[in-house]
């Protein structure tokens, strides 16, 4: 079944949020990581629409999300107002919260300072290296992608993240079939999450990795936080960084389909995955 979407925006301080509502039942808010939106989450979001009232965003600055002003660097607290006040918008607090990569980071953000808003958070391969015992080396990689794209422009600097994530397309073999080509949908996706490579670059990459969730805080608030890894990302920096993030929280990791990005290339198991943990399963 195919759940009609309802789009809209909400004005916060700096910045106009774009967002997208599906479905019915509590409230689900699900945060893109870096440079991606809401689009990025339009099959995940249709296969739990059926047990949620399913909301994705654009973080501010990215795609339909516009700053007032010129750019600046990311700061995690504004983004978690911003979460805490859509939140608040929707009528639907205390919300369950899935948030992905830098979308993990904004959501512990959230859990940590805006407690009375989030049930449940899951926070899938957050970035937050600065837990690491010795975060040297991660530091170093991601300075070094960032003086790439100073240096050579967005295409190396993104190049040299894929190739550091592990994420850099593996080569087609020479019979295998054509793909298909993307819907009209995923095509308009695509252009504007390209679009935000450069805003990522010079204002989001760093403050998004250095930033270090409150262990404390976390620990102490209501909201219950559960750690995701990829079960196709053993032996990359972000597999070793969410076990990290899960001990320091004192709570076992799950283990989702896929890779970093198994929500959009494993949707179906992974709707089922965290509706498991959603409903505490």
């Amino acid at each position: 079944m195919t759940h009609p979407t309802t789009s809209a925006t909400l004005s916060v301080p700096g910045a106009t949020i774009y967002y997208e509502v599906r479905g019915a039942g509590p409230v689900l808010l699900i945060i893109p990581g870096g440079p991606q939106d809401a689009g990025v989450f339009t099959d995940l979001a249709q296969r739990l629409a059926d047990r949620y009232n399913v909301v994705a965003y654009d973080p501010r600055g990215n795609s339909r999300s516009i700053v007032d002003g010129a750019p600046a660097d990311q700061r995690l607290d504004i983004h978690g107002d911003d979460a805490a006040r859509l939140i608040e918008a929707l009528g639907g607090g205390p919300a369950d919260v899935f948030g992905t990569s830098g979308g993990g980071q904004i959501g512990l953000n959230l859990a940590a300072r805006h407690p009375e808003w989030v049930r449940t958070l899951v926070a899938h391969e957050p970035p937050a290296i600065m837990l690491l015992n010795d975060p040297s080396a991660a530091l170093a990689a991601d300075q070094e992608i960032y003086d790439t794209y100073r240096r050579d422009g967005v295409d190396a600097a993104m190049a040299a993240f894929m190739a550091m994530t592990g994420l850099a397309d593996e080569p087609e073999p020479a019979d295998a079939p054509p793909e298909f080509a993307p819907t009209p949908e995923d095509a308009a996706m695509f252009a504007r999450v390209s679009g935000n490579f450069e805003y990522w670059l010079a204002h989001g990459i760093l403050p998004l990795s250095r930033y270090r969730p409150d262990i404390d805080a976390l620990r102490a608030g209501q909201p219950r936080v559960v750690v995701g890894i990829g079960e196709q990302s053993t032996g990359h920096l972000i597999h070793e960084v969410g076990l990290t993030v899960a001990a320091k929280l004192r709570t076992d990791p799950v283990v989702f389909p896929g890779d970093h990005f198994g929500f959009s290339s494993n949707a179906d198991a992974f709707a089922e995955t965290l509706h498991r943990v959603l409903s505490g399963e």
